[in-house]
């Protein structure tokens, strides 16, 4: 593959000059399509010809043909094709009139059959005649004309490997996020490896049918990864890939693919799949996606917030911030696994993500309540810590989860985490952020960790209950004392809004200087001087007043409210995280006040007795601290140790001084 790339890589010499870096890929990449499509054409010309001919006499539609032509193409090693071209040119025949090469292409590309789509999204009728004006059209005519891309040549999963590999060589030389588009092979190996792990029949069985669904597929990659592995195990198996994609020449390069792999023309669909889901009527066996990292959902913010108001809505779990749409798609993916059936047979999904859908959002949050949608429903079966620097785009964590709407009996009600951090194999070459891969055999101890589900050093299991806590805000009491002295009138005189109330400093500079530890006698006696004085307040302002000459006192009386309740002080506040099942207590929201009232007698009432809760705060929440669970704690050297190493670093740099002296 890295000889085909470098050789298309190098077409792109002839297009310096008049194209910029960033301009090649609208031209090679459309290129690379057709000699691949015109390839795989080849041998069915003559049968192409005649059903399209057929179809003419008879009065037949598209249908007729499609399905005609997969029937007469179809061999053990492929599907068949349902696509056809009804012009007479390919690359060499348009070469042979130069001074028409420009109308022979896009007659050539216009004759496609009308699901090609294609070419019209990478705009190739435009670089056709703007490659012709600078003369450059015959030249990479030409050079295209002598590449082999029959799949008897370059096979599909070379052929996804080529397109992924310019798509990087491409976004690197105009300093684009090449990671946008491509995917690391190993991770996808991976991923695919744990989602197709508890479907042993997928792998076995003649005549399986499976469907597997990207809805942020890039060039299809991982569907291309996942076909490959599934067929690899049953070669007799029936395997439907879908795709959903916004970026217009990956989702080309994408349909491109598929169809040549006999794939449905509908399979493969463009759009936003935050604001549209374009499979909304189905759902899917295999889920597989690396949705973008940190990327804001504002532009599909209308369609999305309307979802999450729907009842059933996508999105109706929770929404995180607009700055990061990753937990969206986590929620997209777990709403398009199949129901369960008859059978007991639902789906299973895997998405990559960055490491704050753990953590981020306290209880009550839009991430927290996703997360506990996900753990309530018991749908996280898995969740592999990756190594860092093992993405194109980016240095930092990155998780693979594991989703499953139908767990193995011993998997239910738990989440299994695995640390494969350590499994990380330095590479020859870094390409961009990416400096490791994980190899075959670091992959194996992955995959036998998942399923021995054994506690070890990467490996932990845990009831989905575990990751839930109450969040229980604790309030003291309101304790304050009141004086007149200057140094608290120069704040009221320094107020925003006390110091335009007139008369009023100058009043309370008259009152006295008296200590009160009682809020409502020294109120009493204060509204009494200010009435004296002309002095009138709101009851807005009669509370800034005393929040202003107030100051904490232990000793001071707790001040209550008209009713009698204790007052808290804001101050004070504190907020205690309470896990289901602490102190031995049944992991359940049942056992909630039981379990919090047992915490707070035993964790809070010994130090500060004056404390209470405030039921009405009280939040369930849910996070999944990956990193704390496998925390490993290091000592520190001893200091004699640090002393020596410091000692000799000092004598060093006294002998480096000497010699430059001398």
């Amino acid at each position: 593959m890295s000889a085909l790339s470098n050789f298309v890589w190098g077409i792109a010499d002839v297009l310096r000059g008049p194209y910029k870096p960033n301009q090649y890929g609208s031209v090679i990449l459309p290129f690379t399509i057709l000699r691949r499509l015109e390839c795989v054409m080849e041998p069915h010309r003559e049968v192409m010809t005649a059903m399209v001919q057929e179809a003419a006499d008879g009065g037949y539609g598209a249908m007729w043909i499609a399905n005609q032509l997969r029937r007469r193409t179809r061999t053990d090693e492929s599907a068949g094709l349902s696509f056809w071209n009804t012009s007479a040119f390919n690359l060499k025949k348009a070469l042979e009139d130069p001074d028409n090469l420009a109308a022979n292409l896009i007659d050539y590309v216009n004759g496609f059959s009308a699901d090609i789509d294609v070419f019209k999204n990478f705009g190739f009728e435009a670089q056709i005649k703007e490659l012709d004006e600078h003369n450059r059209l015959g030249l990479v005519t030409r050079e295209f004309a002598e590449i082999d891309l029959h799949p008897d040549k370059a096979d599909n999963a070379a052929m996804g490997d080529l397109f992924e590999n310019l798509i990087y060589k491409f976004a690197e030389a105009s300093n684009e996020q090449a990671g946008d588009f491509y995917t690391p092979r190993d991770a996808i190996r991976l991923l695919v490896d744990l989602v197709f792990a508890e479907d042993p029949e997928a792998l076995r069985a003649p005549g399986v049918s499976r469907s597997v669904y990207d809805p942020t597929a890039g060039t299809g990659g991982m569907l291309s990864v996942a076909e490959e592995h599934l067929l690899a195990m049953n070669p007799k198996a029936n395997l439907s890939l879908f795709a959903q994609e916004i970026n217009k020449h990956s989702y080309a390069i994408c349909k491109s693919d598929l169809l040549l792999k006999g794939q449905g023309v509908s399979n493969v669909r463009l759009g936003d799949t935050l604001a549209e889901d374009k499979f909304a009527d189905r759902g899917f066996d295999f889920i597989l996606s690396n949705p973008p990292f940190g990327q804001d959902w504002k532009a599909s913010e209308k369609q999305v917030r309307r979802e999450h108001e729907a009842a059933n809505g996508r999105f109706a779990p929770g929404l995180p911030g607009i700055g990061d749409g990753a937990m969206l798609f986590l929620l997209h993916v777990a709403s398009k696994m199949r129901d369960v059936d008859e059978q007991g047979r639902g789906g299973r999904a895997g998405i990559v993500l960055n490491g704050s859908p753990l953590f981020n959002g306290g209880a009550g949050s839009g991430p927290s309540d996703i997360r506990g949608h996900l753990l309530e429903n018991d749908l996280v079966e898995a969740i592999v810590a990756l190594p860092t620097d093992m993405f194109y785009n980016t240095g930092i964590a990155t998780y693979l989860w594991i989703l499953d709407n139908t767990k193995q009996p011993e998997r239910k009600g738990k989440v299994q985490l695995i640390d494969a951090t350590g499994f990380a194999t330095k590479m020859r070459k870094s390409l961009g952020n990416k400096r490791v891969e994980i190899s075959e055999a670091d992959r194996a101890k992955v995959l036998q960790a998942y399923g021995t589900m054994a506690t070890s050093d990467i490996s932990k299991v845990f009831d989905a209950l575990d990751f839930a806590y109450w969040s229980v805000t604790v309030e003291r009491p309101l304790r304050l004392n009141f004086a007149c002295t200057p140094e608290r009138i120069e704040a009221v005189a320094e107020h925003k809004q006390l110091s335009k109330i007139g008369g009023l400093v100058d009043s309370l500079g008259t009152f006295g200087t008296e200590l009160y530890r009682n809020r409502e006698d020294f109120l009493r006696k204060l509204g009494k001087h200010l009435g004296s004085d002309g002095v009138r307040l709101t009851t807005a302002q009669r509370k800034t007043l005393w929040q202003t000459l107030g100051e904490r006192d232990d000793d001071a009386d707790i001040c209550t409210d008209s009713k009698g309740n204790l007052e808290p002080d804001t101050g004070l506040r504190d907020t205690e995280i309470v896990p289901f099942g602490w102190g031995d207590h049944p992991k359940s929201h049942d056992a909630k006040d039981e379990t919090i009232a047992a915490y707070f007698d035993a964790e809070v009432k010994p130090h500060v007795p004056d404390a209470w809760i405030d039921e009405s705060k009280t939040k369930v929440g849910y996070e999944i601290p990956f990193t704390r669970h496998f925390f490993q704690y290091v000592p520190p050297r001893p200091l004699a140790e640090i002393d020596a190493d410091l000692d000799r670093v000092v004598a060093e740099i006294l002998d480096m001084l000497k010699e430059v002296e001398a």
